[in-house]
């Protein structure tokens, strides 16, 4: 147990420390969002590979497999989806703002802790439904199971809103003429960030599926980190606060939903 632990811990500090150097190099502190799905299907695939080799726990069975490849899918996809939408693109602003802010005052030092520790932290807390998964000491039972199974719905639920929500806010970006036009169809009419949701989504059914392992209600902090963060943090008031100044969001924030899908208000 003590080794897996510490494996992933070293895991998790050389990943970001070398995102933090790559993103040096570029000048890019943004190329750590493409990084963040990857980490975690970096610590699924260890997990696995670590479980098979030694026989750790028992070895692998149906519910740790479930539990990394509902994570790996999640991750890969939106590896690829940032990097795809990213890459060869400029710093982002909230990267560029916080540049500004640090002025001469150890940019570099600053980055390293409050953006890329910061998010191999986080990462740390929110990956927990993998760790309960695999240090689970108790036996497997039909109730489990029915969680494991619950958890993989509310997880492909959460999925297909973020995968579908990234693709029809693509697809709406590339044929958009005025920079002012706000996404409004689709999932979008229903909420004003599906992706936010199926995110939130996702992690909730990775609690239900490793609630009955050992000590598995400890995972709860997986999900309330994820829901804090991108409800109160750095994801919906942060993006919100970029079209302040835009007349077709601010009517189309009156009439939809900010998180929980539902119908818009009439006009």
């Amino acid at each position: 147990m003590l080794y897996y632990i510490i494996g992933v811990l070293v895991l998790v500090l050389v990943y970001f420390v070398t995102l933090f150097i790559i993103a040096q190099i570029k000048n890019n502190n943004s190329l750590v969002d493409i990084g963040w799905g990857l980490g975690f299907v970096l610590i699924s695939v260890f997990s696995l590979l670590y479980t098979l080799i030694t026989v750790f726990n028992g070895g692998l069975d149906v519910y740790k497999i479930a539990t990394s490849a509902m994570v790996i899918l999640w991750g890969l996809r939106l590896f690829l989806y940032i990097g795809i939408r990213n890459i060869g693109k400029p710093e982002d602003y909230r990267y560029v703002a916080m540049k500004e802010k640090w002025g001469n005052n150890h940019p570099r030092l600053q980055a390293f802790f409050k953006v890329f520790m910061l998010q191999g932290f986080f990462m740390l807390l929110i990956a927990a439904p993998i760790y309960f998964a695999y240090l689970n000491t108790n036996p497997a039972s039909l109730a489990r199971l029915i969680l494991l199974i619950v958890g993989v719905v509310i997880f492909l639920i959460g999925f297909f809103f973020e995968a579908v929500g990234d693709a029809q806010l693509r697809a709406f970006l590339k044929k958009r003429t005025d920079r002012n036009a706000i996404m409004q169809k689709g999932l979008w009419k229903f909420t004003r960030h599906p992706n936010y949701f199926g995110e939130v989504t996702m992690w909730w059914g990775q609690y239900f599926a490793v609630i009955l392992t050992s000590f598995g209600y400890l995972a709860i902090i997986s999900p309330l980190v994820i829901t804090w963060l991108l409800l109160f943090v750095s994801g919906i008031p942060l993006l919100e606060k970029k079209y302040d100044d835009n007349p077709a969001f601010q009517a189309y924030k009156k009439k939809t939903s900010a998180f929980f899908p539902w119908f818009p208000k009439k006009d």
